[in-house]
């Protein structure tokens, strides 16, 4: 159970963040328990709601942004994220369960998307301190300025949920998916 109250429903929700939340469900036709536990700080949900909607105009596919996603959750540890993004990259960007599982794993079958990850993963665990070596990689496999700048951007939204969800233990409601136990 969560840690700190989820409004069980839009009208529950403080007034400011109601049309933000009305939003949501108009463009997903659900209204997932992350954004309603943000809504308990309509300026976070507003934050939260324009840097996702920024990022998805970028130009890094939604393939390549569910990858990063399912990278960064793992490391995290983040269940409710793993559960979220792994139900996105089968039903919406179409990954298969190999590439799903190479996601999680920091990698991807994919040779261009593979640079990607690599380098969202390198993120988290250096926590930013990459090096060129790193920045050279992902650039060698065809990523320009803006779409390094792009993947930094994803990875730190991601954390953000991570750490949000890992801390207040926000109930999952996509089906369940465990990260692997830290080693």
């Amino acid at each position: 159970m969560s840690r700190l109250p989820t409004p069980a429903t839009i009208a529950e929700a403080p007034t400011a963040s109601q049309p933000m939340l009305d939003a949501v469900n108009r463009q997903l036709g659900v209204v997932p328990n992350l954004f309603r536990l943000v809504a308990n700080s309509p300026a976070a949900l507003e934050g939260y709601l324009n840097l996702s909607g920024a990022l998805a105009k970028g130009t890094l596919a939604p393939p390549t942004r569910e990858r990063i996603a399912l990278a960064v959750a793992e490391a995290n540890g983040c269940d409710y994220c793993l559960s979220a993004h792994t139900y996105l990259a089968k039903n919406f960007a179409k990954l298969g369960d190999d590439e799903i599982a190479a996601n999680r794993n920091g990698s991807s079958n994919d040779p261009k998307a593979d640079a990607a990850v690599k380098f969202a993963k390198r993120l988290v665990d250096m926590r930013g301190r990459v090096s060129e070596t790193d920045l050279q990689a992902v650039k060698s496999a065809g990523y320009d300025s803006a779409q390094i700048i792009e993947i930094i951007q994803h990875v730190a939204l991601n954390v953000w949920t991570n750490y949000l969800n890992v801390a207040v233990d926000t109930d999952i409601d996509f089906p369940v998916v465990r990260a692997h136990e830290a080693g």
